[in-house]
């Protein structure tokens, strides 16, 4: 039905876009141009009744931003057909008129294309700053133009669609609650990362667990420093967290490093009696080889100054102590190799791991895409920054990949860059990795 729609706006655009060569020709029509003008205006301001099903009015405005895109290439290829018509019939006898009537059509089609563009350019999420100005830069690009409009058209489509369908599906199971576990869930990030208020580590997930029950909680800890240090910082604030809810315990999700550091403190810091679970998200839990390199390499002078300006930084950012040199050497095969042999599991705490490979570099946001080779070579299969193999701990494990050339990296697994990927609905995910929680009595 859209597409019926889309094809009728197309040929109302090009009918409306060629009504001024029409009346100029044949004035005794110039009655139908009011009917055409106000219609033109109505399909601009309301492109397609099909688009009142989508349940936000970002949604809606992005949906009709791609209707007026869609449309306006099809009142173009119209419209231009009909000139080059045109232009051997009447141009030579009447060439004043001809050139009137491609500028007003010009004029009439842009008015549909900057609409739709303006729509989806304020209100798509999944264009990203990238599309955006390759959009741009190939505006005034012909052939180039039209493959980065097509571009466009199916990113804004499928985000639509897509985004409208999860609205529906937690609409259809808010009364479930499938992620109210028993325990809240503490989300911990990894190194060279902070909690921010206004931007959030773990992308879109909380917003997703918080619609179907989930109750969450922050690491709030320091951005870098050792296993030890975060490991005692976490235990501390998880007492605190259930000192305020009196919850007993708290099931735990940490990414990266941040799994390394609940170990820590769920072994050495007493934390195993506030913790229900552990699960660890591509978490190097038996180290890189490729860090050990790098640190065997790169001059000391080169590491003091990069540790130097990192810690400077965060100290102003809110970090009360950071140590980037920790934190880096406690990643490295050597360290994890100690930390497994001394960091024994507690039998009171249900452990479980996940990981991700990225399937080629170039499908990984920088840094990833540099480090994608590096940990390549050294490692093998890695998610950007962690082999396959460092990634299996506890219980359960489960692996996450695509089909095709994307895989799933190191950010992508936690929706760092709120990028929607084929194949994999990360937000989804955590969902039924929470409600798995629940069924568990977690």
């Amino acid at each position: 039905m859209k597409h019926l729609f889309r094809i009728a706006d197309g040929v109302i655009f090009a009918v409306t876009a060629c009504l001024s060569g029409i009346v100029l020709l044949y004035p005794r029509l110039w009655i139908m141009a009011p009917f055409f003008v106000m219609l033109f205006l109505l399909l601009n301001v309301f492109p397609s009744p099909y688009n009142l099903k989508f349940k936000s009015f970002r949604l809606r405005v992005c949906a009709e931003g791609t209707d007026l895109l869609i449309s306006f290439l099809i009142g173009t290829v119209i419209t231009s057909a009909a000139h080059i018509t045109a232009a051997f019939l009447v141009m030579t006898e009447h060439p004043v008129k001809f050139a009137i009537s491609c500028l007003t059509a010009v004029l009439v089609l842009s008015v549909a294309f900057w609409n739709g563009i303006i729509r989806v350019y304020v209100t798509s999420v999944q264009l990203g700053l990238k599309i955006r100005i390759i959009g741009l830069l190939c505006g005034l690009i012909p052939i180039a133009h039209l493959f980065a409009l097509a571009k466009i058209i199916s990113v804004c489509g499928t985000e639509a669609e897509f985004e409208n369908d999860k609205l529906l599906l937690n609409e259809q199971r808010s009364a479930d609650c499938i992620c109210r576990t028993k325990y809240p869930i503490l989300l911990v990030h990894g190194v060279f990362f902070r909690d921010y208020k206004y931007l959030n580590y773990w992308g879109r997930i909380p917003d997703e667990l918080k619609k179907n029950g989930a109750v969450i909680f922050y690491g709030n800890h320091q951005s870098a420093v050792s296993v030890a240090d975060s490991g005692v910082e976490l235990t501390e604030r998880i007492k605190a967290i259930v000192k305020e809810t009196g919850c007993e315990k708290v099931n735990v999700i940490a990414h990266s490093k941040g799994g390394l550091d609940c170990r820590y403190a769920i072994s050495c810091c007493g934390a195993d009696q506030y913790i229900a679970s552990l699960t660890t998200v591509n978490t190097p839990h038996r180290g890189c080889l490729f860090a050990d390199y790098l640190l065997k390499k790169i001059p000391e002078s080169v590491k003091n100054s990069i540790a130097g300006t990192y810690n400077a930084t965060l100290r102003r950012l809110g970090d009360s102590n950071p140590d980037f040199m920790s934190s880096v050497y406690d990643l490295t095969d050597e360290r994890c190799k100690a930390f497994n042999e001394s960091v024994k599991d507690s039998p009171s705490v249900y452990y479980q791991s996940i990981g991700s490979r990225l399937n080629r570099a170039t499908n990984g946001q920088f840094p990833l895409n540099f480090t994608y080779h590096i940990a390549k070579h050294y490692d093998g299969p890695n998610d950007g920054l962690v082999s396959e193999s460092s990634f299996r701990w506890g219980a359960n494990y489960t692996f996450l990949t695509t089909k095709g050339r994307r895989g799933i990296s190191h950010g992508d697994v936690i929706d760092l860059n709120r990028e929607n990927i084929k194949g994999f609905d990360v937000r989804e995910f955590y969902v039924q990795l929470v409600s798995g929680l629940r069924q568990k009595g977690f």
